[in-house]
Formats: structure tokens, C-alpha cells, sequence
């Protein structure tokens, strides 16, 4: 009996020690992937990221094993449209009872890029028909890409990043009303522009130069509302992430109602060796105790605005003043807990 006993025990040990292996994971989340975003719904996490030519879905349980997910491809633009080529950004929400992909496109011509959107009315974003709903644009009809949308206080929001007028000098950060997930019923409004010396590392070989606010993303916690974006352009190791603050009773269209924080909140760290983190967005453990927050990054300097950038996750926690703390981006060799609830 105590021989069974000493056996049992053992067993219990190995396998409390396994489980407590396979309960931490290392980043990046894939080889790559820029502009990751992600949303969860009924137990599952739906991720996708920029492709350039699709859209494609991966959905599990364990979104920091998104290398074992199921992945769909669950939308391909017909050829020789103003949509057809450089698919950027692509968000994936379930408005009022429907699924709703939106993205930036064009006809490979980057003056031409705007936004639009897809639709799929089943329960699982994998299953069903996705229909082409059109353009998403605003009165101005202006470059637009990165939009995002959310909901606050029953009024629909898109926020994306465009041109002022036609020439690519800066990309400014606007906010719209939408009277549905597909059609925008306000004049855009610019709450943000890059100011900051910080946000303005963009320049090009031949003398040009980019001032960059791009990739917004909302975040709400308690009264306040944040607005997190990109910052200096994405080919730079100095792409790093911004952060605009109001009230969630303010008028989110007033522009003196968003206060911008005049240093990033996220940026690259050589020490860690991680460069250019950027273009994120956010989720909660499956238990809904912690915050995460999902970006791209590159590993080593240099590596540029293309495929080499991939998705990384870690948690966050909040400072005393409301505000996120995100921390220093983690090592790709660092081990990390997974995020609680997923077993």
C-alpha cells in the first residue's frame, strides 16, 4: 500500500509539475503577423492580422497558442477593384448580433486606400456567408486606414487614421458618429496630430518625410476612456504607442474634450530586445481578472515596416491615476503565465 501510495504521489507531482510547465508560453504569438487584433466571444478568441490580399481568421481557446488555432480564410476580394490589393488592419467585431470585418484597401495605389467593410450574420464568424457591405467613409471621402469601432453609451463610434487633404504629408487620428456598423453619419473630426518629437521620426530615402498618428484603439476603464494609437512611422525601430484620455460623458467629437500624454506609453526596448512595438489592440483573460494587451513588434533593429514584425501579448495593470501602466516590452526568451481561465 505505501509503495502505491509513494507511486501515486509521484504521478501527481510529475503531473502538477507538467501542468505548471505548460501554463506559461513565450513570445512572439506567431513568426509573423503585423497589426494583430483580436476579439472574444462565447469561450473562443478570433484573431486575424494584416495579410495584403485576404482576410483570414484564427480562432481558439488559448490565444497565446495561436500557432495550434484553427485559421480561415473567410473573404477574398474580387480582382481589378478599388479593394482588390494592400488589405491593411483588418478588425474583426460583433456588433448588435452580427459580425462585422472591417479593413483598409485599394487598388495598389496607397493615395487610393479607404476603409470597408464585411458582414457575416452567423453565431461563429468561421461558419456562414461573409457579404460585402462597401465602403465605410465619411462626408470628406479622404484617405483613410486603421478603423476601428466602438460603442459608447449606445452611440456607435469609428476612429481611424487619414489624410487632412490629398497629399500623404501626415497621418492625423479622426473620429466619426455611425448611425449602423457600415454607414458613418457625422463630419470626421481630428482629435489627434502629431505634435510631439516622438511622433515625428519618418523619414524616407529621397528627402521625404511622414509625421505618423496611426492605429487607434479605444480602451475603457471605469469613467475614463482611452484612446491608444501608433506613433513616427512603422518602418522606424522608434514606432511606439501614444495615448489620448477623456470621460465617458464627454463629447467625444470636441477635440478639447481628448488630452494627449505628452510622452509614449509603450516604446522599444534594446535592452529586451524588442523594436518598433506598435498597431495593438487589447483583451481580457478568460476569467476576465486580468488585461492584456496584443501588439506587433521586431527583433531586431532595422528590421522595417513588413512581415518580420510579429504578435506579442502581455498583461497590463493601471496606475493609481486611472491610467494603463503597460510596462517595458518582454524579452522573446522570457517564459510568461498564461493568462488566467485558460487551462
Amino acid at each position: 500500500m505505501k509503495k502505491a501510495l509513494l507511486c501515486l504521489g509521484l504521478c501527481l507531482a510529475f503531473c502538477a509539475g507538467f501542468a505548471q510547465q505548460t501554463a506559461t508560453f513565450t513570445n512572439p504569438l506567431l513568426p509573423g503577423g503585423p497589426d494583430p487584433w483580436n476579439t472574444y466571444k462565447d469561450g473562443y478568441y478570433y484573431y486575424t492580422h494584416t495579410t495584403g490580399n485576404h482576410l483570414a481568421i484564427w480562432k481558439t481557446k488559448d490565444i497565446t497558442d495561436l500557432k495550434s488555432a484553427e485559421r480561415k480564410t473567410i473573404w477574398t476580394p474580387p480582382p481589378g477593384t478599388m479593394y482588390s490589393k494592400e488589405i491593411w488592419a483588418p478588425e474583426l467585431h460583433f456588433i448588435r448580433g452580427k459580425w462585422y470585418m472591417y479593413f483598409a484597401a485599394d487598388d495598389g495605389n496607397n493615395d487610393h486606400h479607404r476603409m470597408y467593410v464585411v458582414e457575416n450574420a452567423s453565431a461563429d464568424p468561421m461558419q456562414g456567408e461573409w457579404t460585402f457591405k462597401g465602403q465605410v467613409k465619411d462626408p470628406s471621402g479622404k484617405w483613410a486606414i486603421d478603423g476601428s469601432v466602438f460603442e459608447l453609451k449606445g452611440q456607435l463610434y469609428m476612429i481611424w487614421a487619414g489624410w487632412e487633404g490629398d497629399v500623404n504629408e501626415k497621418q492625423n487620428i479622426y473620429i466619426a458618429k455611425m448611425i449602423n456598423p457600415w454607414t458613418i453619419s457625422s463630419e470626421r473630426v481630428m482629435i489627434a496630430t502629431p505634435t510631439y518629437a516622438w511622433e515625428k521620426d519618418g523619414d524616407l530615402p529621397g528627402g521625404k518625410h511622414l509625421d505618423v498618428n496611426e492605429g487607434p484603439q479605444i480602451l475603457i476603464h471605469g469613467k475614463d476612456v482611452f484612446l491608444i494609437y501608433s506613433a513616427s512611422a512603422c518602418w522606424t525601430d522608434n514606432y511606439a504607442l501614444g495615448m489620448l484620455r477623456t470621460k465617458a460623458n464627454a463629447n467625444l467629437l470636441d477635440p478639447k474634450s481628448w488630452t494627449k500624454s505628452p510622452e509614449p506609453v509603450f516604446k522599444q526596448s534594446p535592452e529586451t530586445g524588442v523594436y518598433a512595438p506598435g498597431h495593438n489592440s487589447f483583451f481580457k483573460s478568460p476569467d476576465g481578472k486580468e488585461d492584456w494587451i496584443l501588439y506587433h513588434a521586431n527583433s531586431n533593429p532595422g528590421d522595417g515596416c513588413g512581415n518580420k514584425r510579429s504578435p506579442r501579448a502581455q498583461k497590463f495593470t493601471w496606475n493609481k491615476d486611472g491610467s494603463p501602466n503597460f510596462g517595458v516590452p518582454l524579452s522573446t526568451s522570457k517564459p510568461l503565465a498564461k493568462p488566467s481561465g485558460i487551462k
